[in-house]
């Protein structure tokens, strides 16, 4: 969000904004898979310890070249070097609790491991709540480059922080050349997750990019980090519900359910004619987000070796950057041309491309239920 402020507010085009978002999506769906295998194999520490520092370095240059009008191909050079240091910290910090909980007793039906991923997902959706509300008063109120600055600020205390807690950081598991793991996305498993979170990451990409174009039509600019802050209260308080329950089901039942209705939960984004009533329908959508997330992890982390498990968990969300890719830009040409209101069916049409993109793998699935049936 905080890209799309400083474009628009330079170029009054979001279909820029939509395409450098693009591309930076792109550059962070390969940047991120790379690190986390990198992390797999050499450990965490060291990869946060040489990644957050050029990325730091790369955003203020890039927020430098926008600023000074320079020519639009050099703010594309410089977020893609940006973006290429992009860290995938939820997956590596679910590894960790992968970690701690993999020898404890009271974990044998792995109901543990589903409090701590709800719990990481309650915590991501409190980060969402925050961030676009310190991006949007930063950027209206003091200038529309200081939400990237102080995204930057807690960069530079998180990650290195995250590097600091030796005690909770798995091993590291070198690659074996004499008895190498397949590729992680050859696991059909794997595939069945990462090709629909795929299509998820279009509708998140054209969600975020909609609701900036539907405040500044309903001249509330400000108002656009509190939406996406509701949103994520939703999907935050369906975290906690999700982490309490000791669910019978398996991971991969409880993703379809949840695909389903989040596709449902899109439906009423047509039908909003106001800031207040977009309020409502975006708690109601977000109320799907974080448990499908969180058996998107239980499904995939099953599946794969303890040595590919940070990949195989960067890998559910490291489909959804090309996705919001593609989205962002069409969301931004329709929010141009036909307004932002009529952009509500990208969304829309990209959880509908999530179902269909289930419909190969249907069998896949009954697997993965059954082989997860006796452990959750």
């Amino acid at each position: 969000m905080a890209i799309i402020f400083i474009v628009v507010a330079a170029t009054d085009s979001y279909a820029l904004a939509g395409a450098l978002t693009a591309v930076g999506s792109i550059v962070v769906g390969a940047a991120e898979v790379f690190w986390s295998r990198q992390a797999d194999r050499r450990g965490q520490a060291k990869i946060l310890f040489l990644a957050v520092p050029t990325r730091v370095i790369s955003f203020v240059i890039f927020v430098i070249l926008v600023s000074k009008d320079a020519p639009i191909w050099t703010w594309f050079v410089s977020l893609i070097i940006a973006e290429s240091t992009a860290i995938n910290a939820g997956g590596m910090v679910r590894r960790r609790w992968l970690h701690i909980l993999k020898n404890d007793p009271d974990d044998s039906d792995g109901h543990l491991v589903n409090t701590a991923y709800s719990w990481e997902a309650m915590v991501d959706e409190f980060v969402f709540i925050l961030g676009p509300v310190v991006a949007t008063n930063c950027a209206v109120n003091i200038s529309p480059s200081a939400g990237i600055l102080a995204g930057l600020i807690f960069l530079i205390i998180g990650l290195p922080s995250l590097a600091a807690m030796k005690s909770t950081e798995p091993p590291a598991q070198p690659a074996n050349e004499e008895e190498p793991h397949p590729a992680v996305l050859r696991n059909r498993i794997v595939q069945s997750i990462v090709i629909p979170c795929a299509f998820l990451g279009g509708f998140f990409g054209a969600i975020g990019i909609t609701v900036v174009g539907f405040a500044e039509e309903k001249d509330s600019a400000a108002s656009t980090g509190w939406l996406l802050a509701i949103w994520a209260v939703g999907s935050a308080v369906a975290a906690l519900v999700n982490g309490v329950i000791k669910f019978q089901s398996a991971h991969a039942t409880r993703f379809l359910i949840y695909l389903v209705g989040l596709s449902l939960g899109t439906l009423p984004l047509l039908f909003v004619d106001s800031i207040a009533v977009l309020a409502v329908a975006l708690f109601v959508n977000g109320l799907f987000i974080a448990p499908l997330i969180v058996n998107a992890y239980g499904t995939v982390e099953n599946a794969v070796p303890a040595g590919q498990i940070t990949e195989a968990l960067t890998w559910v969300i490291a489909g959804m950057p090309l996705g919001a890719a593609i989205s962002s830009a069409l969301a931004g040409i329709v929010i141009d041309n036909a307004g932002a209101r009529s952009a509500f069916w990208v969304p829309l049409g990209f959880m509908f491309a999530a179902m269909v993109a289930t419909l190969p793998y249907l069998s896949t699935y009954r697997a993965a239920i059954g082989y997860a049936q006796p452990r959750d």
